[in-house]
C-alpha cells in the first residue's frame, strides 16, 4: 500500500476522538477563508515540510507553520494550498498530489483554515521565499502525531482563558493554530 493510499484509507474513517474546532467568532464577524498544505514526504519513515515565518512579520512573527494563506476568489482550498506552498517554499504544485482536504480549523486571527494534505517526494530543492518565509525544516510525521509529544497548555489572553497545544521538535516550538491541526491530523489517521 502506499503512502497516499495508506492516508486515504485512514482519513476515510471517523475519528475516535473530537476534532478541535478553533476559536469562537462573533455573530457579526464572518472568518476569512483560507488554506495550509501538510506537505507529507513519501519516505519508509515520512515527514512533514513546515516553515518559520520571519520575525519581522506583522502577524505571526517568528513561528512555525504550514505553508498557505487566504483563498482567493475562484480558488477551493486545494488550490489555495498548492499555489501558497508554491509562492513561499517554490514547491512545484506538480510535484504534489493532494489526498484530502480535512475539517477547517478557526483561528483567534479570524480565518477558517483548511488543512490540505498532499504527498510529496523526498528531498525536493525548496527555497524559502525571503520576504514571508525564514527556513523551513521537516519533522518526522510520527512524532508529531504521537499524543505524548502534543501538550496542552492554557492561558490568559484578552480575559479569557484558552487552551493550545504545543510540539517541541529539535528545538523548534510548533504551537497555536499549527499544532493543532496536527493534533486532528492525529486524530484523524489514528496512527500508532
Amino acid at each position: 500500500m502506499t503512502l497516499t493510499d495508506r492516508l486515504r484509507s485512514s482519513l476515510d474513517r471517523p475519528p475516535l476522538e473530537p476534532l478541535l474546532t478553533g476559536d469562537d467568532f462573533s455573530a457579526s464577524a464572518l472568518p476569512t477563508p483560507a488554506a495550509v498544505l501538510v506537505a507529507i514526504t513519501d519516505r519508509p519513515e515520512p515527514g512533514v515540510i513546515l516553515t518559520v515565518r520571519h520575525a519581522d512579520l506583522r502577524t505571526h512573527a517568528g513561528q512555525v507553520a504550514f505553508p498557505g494563506g487566504r483563498i482567493d476568489a475562484g480558488e477551493n482550498a486545494t488550490a489555495a494550498s498548492l499555489r501558497e506552498a508554491w509562492e513561499e517554499l517554490g514547491l512545484d504544485p506538480a510535484a504534489v498530489e493532494p489526498v484530502a482536504a480535512l475539517d477547517p480549523y478557526r483561528t483567534v486571527t479570524g480565518f477558517a483554515v483548511t488543512p490540505v494534505v498532499g504527498v510529496v517526494a523526498p528531498d525536493l530543492p525548496l527555497a524559502p521565499h525571503e520576504p514571508e518565509v525564514a527556513d523551513w525544516f521537516e519533522a518526522p510525521l510520527a512524532y508529531l502525531l504521537d499524543p505524548a509529544n502534543q501538550h496542552r497548555h492554557r492561558v490568559l489572553f484578552e480575559g479569557r482563558m484558552r487552551h493550545y497545544y504545543r510540539i517541541d521538535w529539535n528545538g523548534r516550538n510548533i504551537w497555536g493554530a499549527t499544532a493543532a491541526m496536527l493534533v486532528n491530523l492525529s486524530r484523524r489517521l489514528q496512527w500508532s
